[in-house]
């Protein structure tokens, strides 16, 4: 089980060239391994993640993945329609909508019963919630 979750735009600033809060990112996954254990994404993230870098820092992010840099957790195609019902749970106005990554990441929180994420996206992840009751701890 993973200890915390990362979410896509903390993957982009780690890797990006020059990016406003990498060291920040970088102090904060260091940290977060050190306390935490083991941390956690889902493919959605490193997609959006992946799309948002520059060629190298692209291949650079993969290349750290590949060697167990974070463990990126896999879902069936059985799991998708619990994520569909939470992007329309958390998508209705005058709410911004959730997007798949996060839905991605909600999921994989009430599956391990993590409530540890490392994002950006403090707004949205501040809005949802574990289906315990328990609200996401923001790194």
């Amino acid at each position: 089980m993973p200890a915390g979750l990362v979410d896509a735009g903390p993957l982009v600033a780690l890797f990006d060239v020059n990016p406003p809060r990498a060291t920040h990112y970088r102090e904060l996954l260091k940290k977060a391994g050190e306390e935490l254990g083991s941390l956690a994404t889902t493919w959605p993230c490193v997609t959006e993640a992946t799309h948002l870098l520059g060629v190298a820092e692209r291949s650079t992010l993969l290349r750290w993945i590949a060697a167990s840099g974070i463990a990126v957790f896999p879902f069936g195609q059985d799991d998708l329609e619990e994520m569909v019902v939470l992007m329309r749970r958390y998508s209705q106005p005058p709410r911004t909508e959730m997007d798949f990554a996060d839905a991605s990441l909600l999921w994989l929180a009430a599956d391990t019963g993590t409530n540890r994420v490392m994002t950006m996206d403090v707004r949205d992840f501040s809005r949802y919630g574990l289906p315990d009751g328990r609200v996401f701890d923001l790194l």
